[in-house]
């Protein structure tokens, strides 16, 4: 792992909240992806770059509030089912992560770390046993076109505090 810390603009997006417990994250959350395109396509929006996971509460013993995003290029009017919401400008540490989605938790925790040791804060805030991210995603390079788990490239990019 070579984490980085990288200045990010605004960045718009479409995604489905859901909340999950940790056993549930790889049975309910895969599946809203495909949706979410679909509600693009019935649009004729496109996207602007892979979809992500982002993690809004952590609350490892209780509930996850998780989106199922894809960004796009310009806001969007979201309904019912789908929202529209832009990720923050900022400083961002993130790391590319090489390997089986199951390892993602092992590399989050060396992300963690790495950034602890170099005096980092995260753009989080404490409510009672929950943290509320403003940006922590997992963006997802390979999916099922990659048959190799062990190949799978994803991203771990978290906002930084201002």
């Amino acid at each position: 792992m070579e984490p980085k810390v990288t200045e990010r603009g605004e960045q718009p997006y479409v995604a489905i909240r859901s909340m999950v417990t940790m056993q549930q994250l790889g049975e309910r959350l895969p599946p809203l992806t495909p949706q979410v395109y679909a509600w693009l396509d019935a649009r004729g929006v496109d996207s602007t770059g892979p979809s992500f996971w982002k993690y809004n509460v952590i609350d490892m013993d209780a509930l996850l509030e998780v989106e199922v995003g894809v960004p796009v290029a310009a806001p969007q009017v979201g309904d019912d089912r789908v929202l529209s919401a832009v990720l923050p400008a900022g400083r961002y540490a993130e790391v590319l992560h090489v390997g089986h989605p199951d390892s993602l938790e092992r590399a989050t925790a060396q992300l963690l770390g790495w950034a602890e040791r170099e005096g980092l804060l995260w753009d989080v805030s404490d409510e009672g046993a929950e943290e509320r991210w403003t940006a922590r995603l997992e963006e997802y390079l390979d999916g099922p076109e990659e048959p190799d788990l062990n190949k799978w490239r994803t991203n771990l990019i978290f906002k930084l505090a201002d």
